[in-house]
């Protein structure tokens, strides 16, 4: 349980929506839901992407977030390369490990944890954020939250993942952990090896490090405004992005720049005072992007054929994990 709720806050992928926890809307909305995100009937799904070299395959999905909830997409390409395949290898990620778990170092942990969301010295939101920027979040926060108090006290990283996490809920959408979810259990049932390509940094004194998170201020107004942008003008590009994978449309997924959020949150942990100062921080995207090239060589290497999943940032993104396979002499074609 510690190790989990520090890596809630000292991690790559944070805020990233394949991790959101789903929360309860309230109970009396204070004006209507927005309209849901919906895709009826069964979708191609996504496109795949074919990594090789002296004629061993990797396949690799294309993960997108947020999707509609509960929406079918057509496994059966999917399953049937899992079938065929040796090892399934899950998506990279970044998570903290904290002493030995359950033991002293864990437990010693505890009292830092209690006001980590809260801003230092009692601050409130309005105190912490440029004034239109709060004007901003009131509406949104009326909208998808309601009256809930508490989260005005959060710091805005916290606030925004609030926000994000309701907002989802009441569009429609979801995380799109299910379709991990979805793949891991073909994985299971046919018998093919499952690996965690997740890369952990280790705490030997957590409580140190929490205690410098709580008394320092984030830089993450960035993260916030980014998050009201989503849900000021984002959800028809949602709605887009979400359409485009279920169809397996690569090329219109490819014109949509769907990463900044995240990078703006993630920027505002790794830039955190706490962070700074802690040596198991450092060069955490070149290490996890390292740790996954380590993990998908030694698939290639072993297997006539392996299916992996990689976010679509990661496939897309101006520092893609295949343009890195690519520049080690393997061939990658993209999805027809």
């Amino acid at each position: 349980m510690v190790a989990a709720r520090v890596a809630c806050v000292l991690s790559l992928g944070l805020l990233s929506a394949a991790a959101l926890a789903q929360t309860d809307p309230p109970s009396e909305p204070a004006e209507p839901a927005p309209a849901q995100i919906l895709i009826s009937g069964k979708r191609p799904g996504p496109g795949l992407w074919k990594v090789s070299k002296d004629g061993h395959v990797m396949w690799v999905v294309g993960m997108l977030a947020p999707l509609p909830q509960k929406m079918e997409w057509d496994d059966g390409r999917v399953e049937r390369l899992v079938g065929q395949s040796q090892e399934v290898l899950g998506p990279p990620g970044t998570g903290v490990g904290v002493g030995w778990l359950g033991g002293l170092k864990a437990l010693a942990a505890l009292p830092a944890l209690v006001g980590m969301k809260k801003n230092p010295d009692g601050a409130r939101l309005h105190d912490v954020l440029p004034a239109d920027v709060y004007a901003r979040w009131g509406v949104l926060k009326q909208k998808y939250i309601g009256e809930d108090d508490g989260v005005e006290g959060y710091r805005p990283f916290f606030a925004a993942q609030e926000l994000m996490d309701a907002g989802l809920k009441k569009s429609g959408l979801s995380g799109g952990i299910e379709v991990r979810r979805q793949i891991e259990g073909i994985a299971k049932k046919r018998g093919v090896k499952l690996t965690d390509t997740g890369f952990f940094v280790q705490l030997d004194d957590p409580g140190a490090v929490l205690k410098e998170f709580k008394k320092s201020q984030m830089e993450d107004t960035a993260c916030f405004t980014k998050t009201l942008e989503r849900f000021e003008g984002d959800i028809e590009a949602m709605r887009t992005r979400a359409k485009a994978w279920a169809e397996g449309n690569i090329a219109e997924i490819s014109s949509l720049d769907y990463a900044e959020r995240d990078d703006a949150c993630n920027d505002a942990v790794l830039n955190s005072p706490a962070a700074r100062k802690h040596p198991a921080f450092q060069n955490l995207r070149e290490r996890r992007l390292a740790s996954w090239l380590k993990a998908a060589e030694k698939s290639l290497d072993s297997n006539a054929s392996t299916v992996a999943m990689l976010s679509m940032s990661d496939i897309l993104g101006p520092k893609s994990y295949l343009a890195a396979l690519q520049a080690r002499g393997y061939t990658v074609e993209s999805p027809k």
